[in-house]
């Protein structure tokens, strides 16, 4: 295994304990700052919102930068916003904080996967993508059930004092272990070359797969503390050990997700959303009965996040010519499925339909999803057996005639 591949995975621990983190702590940052659940959630749902900007918007500003210094420069971003955050003397602050480290981590996730692709051979770049993913699924395990244990010890900004030292930390691991021209170096045709990866249908079908299924799950997720504990019977302290359990079902769902993607991307797609949109539904059903919902936890998670490599794969074997922005775009499209998920979640929930249902609208956008993929999988069946026709028929009249 390249090292730097152990280098792209401690950036995601870091960006991705940012990203979670938040959940578990949502009621007492709620508390502090004299606002309601839906209110908190913004700080979520604006996180990924900014993702989106910055996953664009950064990406496509490193262009010309080489892959390297492009992720030790969104390293320093993501430090100042998890400082911010830190010191934050009212919401207000705490958001804008919230923004600047979200900036980088679509830019990050982007970038990451072309330079974690091109350090191992084709047969392994799922796996190898999976890899860098697997620091988020480690921020899951670990970092968010211990970080908000921190945070209701000591307060929920003893977190983000936490995740601003792991930044530095990650920011020297980048610059260790990375090789100066991992990924290719530089985006070859610059910006416009990159922009060329958006002509693809097959794209833009990707793309709005992973709106749907991560946005899914996660909009289920971002409500989750308050699901456990006003549905399930849970209590407060209860949720970051019940979130160790969640996490370990992202960290064996993504393991086992990279290799399913290195063998079908589209067969392993259809399969893990249509089962995760089983057990989002699910869920919904049993989140009274506490074993049950702890069950339905951990699935949601395996599931949810086995999806990951083989979305972010199919991005990138529809824009091999042109990787980095159309990578940056879907790392922004996870975040649109998220602010979008939170945001409709949040709504169900200020409408009075309780705490489950944002579990009810994850299961529906996973049905979508699974529905965009059986369409995309077919619309490519029928390019490619388009193609041979072509070619044969091409090889037909250029035969010498007798």
């Amino acid at each position: 295994m390249p090292a730097g591949l152990i280098a792209l995975a401690l950036g995601g621990f870091g960006i991705g304990l940012t990203e979670f983190v938040i959940a578990g702590l949502l009621p007492e940052v709620a508390a502090d700052f004299h606002v309601d659940e839906a209110t908190a959630g913004w700080l979520i749902s604006g996180y990924a919102l900014a993702v989106v900007v910055g996953a664009l918007g950064l990406t496509a500003a490193a262009t010309r930068l080489p892959r390297k210094a492009a992720l030790l420069g969104l390293m320093v971003l993501f430090i100042v916003g998890n400082l911010l955050s830190a010191i934050a003397p009212d919401y207000g602050v705490m958001m804008t904080g919230r923004i600047i480290a979200a900036l980088c981590h679509g830019a990050f996730f982007g970038i990451g996967s072309v330079v974690a692709a091109g350090l191992v051979a084709p047969e392994k770049q799922a796996r190898a993508i999976a890899m860098m993913f697997t620091g988020l699924t480690a921020a899951n395990v670990l970092g968010v059930p211990f970080g908000t244990l921190l945070g209701q010890a000591f307060g929920w900004r003893s977190t983000f004092w936490a995740i601003t030292v792991i930044g530095v930390i990650a920011m020297i691991g980048v610059a260790v272990l990375v090789p100066a021209g991992a990924g290719g170096g530089r985006s070859a045709g610059g910006l416009r070359g990159e922009l060329t990866a958006f002509r693809s249908g097959q794209v833009w079908l990707s793309l709005a797969a992973t709106v749907l299924g991560f946005g899914g799950m996660f909009g289920a997720f971002t409500y989750i503390a308050y699901t456990l504990t006003g549905v399930s019977g849970f209590a407060s302290a209860a949720v970051p050990w019940l979130l160790i359990l969640f996490g370990l079902g992202l960290f064996a769902g993504n393991w086992v997700g990279g290799r399913l993607a290195d063998r079908s991307i589209d067969g392993t797609l259809l399969w893990l959303l249509g089962a995760l949109a089983v057990v989002l539904a699910a869920f919904a059903l049993v989140a009274g009965i506490p074993v049950a919902a702890v069950i339905a936890l951990v699935l949601m998670g395996a599931f949810g996040f086995a999806t990951v490599p083989a979305l972010q794969l199919r991005v990138l074997s529809y824009a091999s010519h042109a990787p980095t922005l159309a990578s940056g775009g879907n790392i922004a499209a996870f975040n649109l499925g998220n602010a979008l998920g939170a945001w409709l979640g949040g709504l169900t929930i200020a409408a009075g339909l309780g705490y489950t249902s944002p579990l009810w609208v994850g299961a529906l956008m996973t049905v979508g999803a699974v529905i965009v993929v059986a369409v995309a999988a077919v619309s490519a069946r029928r390019g490619r057996s388009g193609s041979v026709r072509v070619s044969e028929r091409s090889s037909e009249e250029t035969l010498p005639v007798q």
